[in-house]
């Protein structure tokens, strides 16, 4: 009996022994299962945060390039604006071969600094030669003005080419300021050559413009240029009288200009009080600009006596070490007054000989309009005037050099005291 219990009993312990493997073998199993799952998990975790943080690196990456593509084109815009200084307009016409002589000598000088003074040509109305002469250029833009209307002339016997000219200059500011947006034009004619400074002057004169809102206009010209009346090619001067031939005027002038624009001879306009509205010009001693037309729109006008003697500039000068600050409407009234004030005064007849046997400046003072065109017919001067101010005047006084480096001074009858000068 006991021996079968034992028995029993053995075969019980036997079967729970082998149970008991089983379980701990699926056991075994399972957390086996588990463990290669867990393990499969993590790893394809693992991928998964890899691949994630390599799709997070290349998006940082085109970010970055994104960014940096959109700063330096940025940079480039605010380079350009920064950098650039006018728009420089060749108004042209039907003169081939002015047009060629004049876009040589630009770019003789412009080259280097081409994206300081971006160059357009505009031609007024169709000259095949002309317009072919501009497009053989890669280094300009080509501006074409094509108007059909009839001109009506105001007097009987005008030229009607004084009211294309007029029409054309104000296309043609209305395109550069307004569809290019430059915030500066200088404008020639086809008919000019520059100096080598002429850019460098230009620059120097825009930063005078930004500083002083009573300067209207920067002109590369003096009416009184000849040789025989220059000398200093660093001497600038303020004027009453706009020069014109080669000038520069900024947009927020032009907006004032543009709508009442006139039909005809507008250079005679904008001289009248009018429209200068008190506002002066800065112009050179020694022209910046040569006029060699002999042949155009004014048939040739006084070339022989004032224009074909002009003096170009041809020394570099280095406009950018020069203090200009002189030229501020505060400082030039005391500035021109204190030099006027220490020239020697000569008066009576034959005032040319007088002012050449006369070491220093002189000073020669007129009455009334035909007295100064006495005199300055007698020196070789411009005598012309326009609403009641001389050619190149400053406060009614024409200055000139005779013979250099002697400066010659006619002064107005107001001029005194409009100087501020007492006791003289």
């Amino acid at each position: 009996m006991v021996n079968k219990f034992l028995c029993d009993f053995r075969f019980l312990l036997l079967a729970a022994a082998v149970a008991f493997i089983y379980i701990q073998m699926r056991l075994f199993t399972t957390q086996s299962e588990y463990a290669d799952r867990l393990a499969a998990a993590v790893e394809a975790e693992t991928r998964c945060t890899s691949q994630m943080r390599k799709l997070i690196d290349q998006i940082s990456m085109q970010q970055s390039r994104i960014v940096d593509l959109e700063v330096k084109g940025l940079q480039r815009r605010v380079d350009k604006i920064q950098t650039q200084v006018a728009a420089v307009v060749i108004m042209a016409c039907n003169r081939a071969d002015y047009l060629e002589r004049t876009i040589d000598s630009i770019l003789k000088y412009q080259n280097v600094v081409a994206s300081k003074y971006p160059l357009f040509v505009s031609q007024d109305g169709s000259d095949p030669q002309v317009r072919k002469k501009a497009l053989s250029y890669d280094q300009l833009t080509y501006m074409q003005h094509l108007d059909s209307k009839p001109v009506q002339t105001e007097r009987p016997g005008e030229l009607i080419a004084y009211y294309k000219i007029a029409r054309h200059y104000k296309w043609a500011m209305d395109e550069l300021f307004y569809k290019h947006n430059f915030s500066r034009v200088i404008i020639l004619e086809d008919d000019m050559e520059i100096a080598p400074d002429f850019f460098d002057y230009f620059e120097a004169a825009a930063a005078l413009m930004e500083k002083d809102k009573t300067i209207m206009a920067v002109s590369s010209w003096n009416d009184n240029g000849q040789k025989q009346f220059v000398h200093d090619p660093e001497i600038l001067y303020r004027s009453d009288f706009f020069p014109g031939l080669g000038w520069m005027l900024t947009r927020s002038t032009w907006n004032e200009l543009s709508p009442k624009w006139p039909k005809a001879y507008w250079d005679d306009w904008l001289r009248l009080q009018e429209n200068h509205k008190g506002r002066q010009f800065i112009r050179p001693e020694v022209c910046r600009t040569y006029n060699f037309g002999e042949h155009g729109s004014s048939l040739g006008q006084f070339f022989r006596q004032y224009l074909e003697p002009i003096k170009l500039n041809d020394v570099q000068v280095d406009w950018k070490s020069k203090d200009l600050s002189y030229l501020m409407e505060d400082k030039y009234v005391k500035h021109f007054a204190e030099i006027l004030k220490n020239a020697k005064p000569i008066n009576g007849a034959d005032v040319v000989l007088k002012a050449s046997n006369i070491r220093g400046d002189v000073r020669v003072q007129y009455k009334d309009q035909p007295d100064f065109e006495r005199i300055a017919r007698q020196f070789g001067v411009f005598q012309e005037w326009k609403d009641g101010v001389p050619r190149t005047a400053y406060k009614g006084v024409v200055v000139f050099r005779y013979p250099p480096p002697r400066r010659v001074f006619l002064v107005g009858p107001n001029s005194f005291k409009l100087l501020g000068i007492e006791g003289v």
